[in-house]
């Protein structure tokens, strides 16, 4: 970790903690990081939102097969795609951020002021009016606006703005108390800034990304919260044992991985090997998975765009694979 100079934190839990944080929280103020230090996870937080759709769903509020045109039809009639869909990046619909086709999440803000993104309404216009990019269904293409448009839907069908049901549907239900969806021009205590390297200097994240994250990225969690939030996955304190399998299982294949509603799937020939989120901003670099046979979460937050996935494999390597 020294040698990558790595900034964040890592936790592994199982039945015992192993835990370390390095780097500043605050670099002006040189507030090191700790290991309850809340740090931003880009899209790893997409899990939270189709955790949100599968509760619903159990509610008897919306069905897998419901059709954007009758849902939303106020934002897309034309959009003919099912919720199963926009869970599992395969209905084609156009990205406000192409991640095949841009490689600059920075770019988009110099014409849509990062500070105007309050909201999932607010990502609207950025895609509304584009054609639809492949047939629903054809194929996987990891989509942004599909889980803007899922937060719309949690609006529509519960009337609450979509971070506050997260928070008390999910967050609170889960016992992750320090975690949410938090405006980057107003942090609360014991968060970390997200840092951008630029030669020999750096930036803070605030006009990287959008001031308040939302259902395809951008809440806060604690490598503590993270982990409690997979074990309450996973004793179905959630989602129902049927719901939670739904939701973990492999709804398209690659080879040996697999995506399931929000989630990553690794997978040996017999059985899975983990359950998976990744996210990566300006600033920001996330990576956590629970592993079923050891029945273990290991979470890596970093306050830099790098560097999660280093020490992810790195505690994978010497920790679990005996390296």
């Amino acid at each position: 970790m020294e040698n990558i100079d790595f900034s964040g934190v890592a936790m592994l839990k199982n039945q015992e903690v192993w835990s370390v944080a390095k780097g500043f929280a605050d670099r002006s103020n040189e507030r090191p990081n700790a290991l309850d230090t809340r740090f931003g996870i880009a899209s790893g937080c997409k899990i939270f939102t189709a955790t949100a759709i599968c509760q619903l769903v159990e509610e008897g509020k919306l069905s897998f097969e419901d059709r954007l045109p009758q849902l939303l039809p106020e934002f897309f009639p034309n959009f003919d795609v099912t919720i199963h869909q926009l869970l599992t990046h395969t209905s084609g619909i156009p990205d406000y951020f192409d991640e095949e086709a841009m490689d600059d999440f920075e770019e988009i803000w110099a014409k849509h002021p990062m500070y105007l993104m309050q909201s999932a309404a607010d990502f609207v216009p950025l895609f509304k009016d584009e054609s639809m990019k492949f047939a629903p269904g054809e194929r996987f293409q990891y989509n942004n606006a599909g889980f803007i448009v899922l937060g719309l839907i949690v609006e529509k069908a519960t009337g609450q703005a979509f971070t506050d049901f997260v928070e008390e549907n999910i967050f609170s239900r889960a016992g992750m108390g320090k975690s949410g969806y938090f405006r980057l021009d107003r942090l609360p205590k014991e968060a970390a800034f997200g840092y951008i390297e630029e030669e020999n200097s750096w930036r803070t994240n605030q006009y990287a990304i959008p001031v308040k994250g939302g259902p395809d990225g951008g809440a806060f969690v604690t490598a503590g919260d993270m982990a409690a939030f997979w074990e309450r996955l996973m004793d179905f304190t959630l989602l129902s044992e049927e719901m939670t399998k739904t939701l973990l299982s492999p709804h398209v294949a690659f080879d040996v991985h697999a995506y399931g509603y929000g989630v990553w799937i690794a997978r040996s020939e017999e059985a899975v090997v983990k359950y998976h989120v990744t996210g990566y901003d300006p600033g920001v670099s996330f990576h956590s998975g629970y592993y079923p046979d050891a029945k273990t979460v290991l979470t890596v937050l970093s306050n830099k765009g790098e560097g999660a996935a280093d020490v992810m494999k790195l505690i994978e390597d010497a920790a679990m694979n005996g390296k």
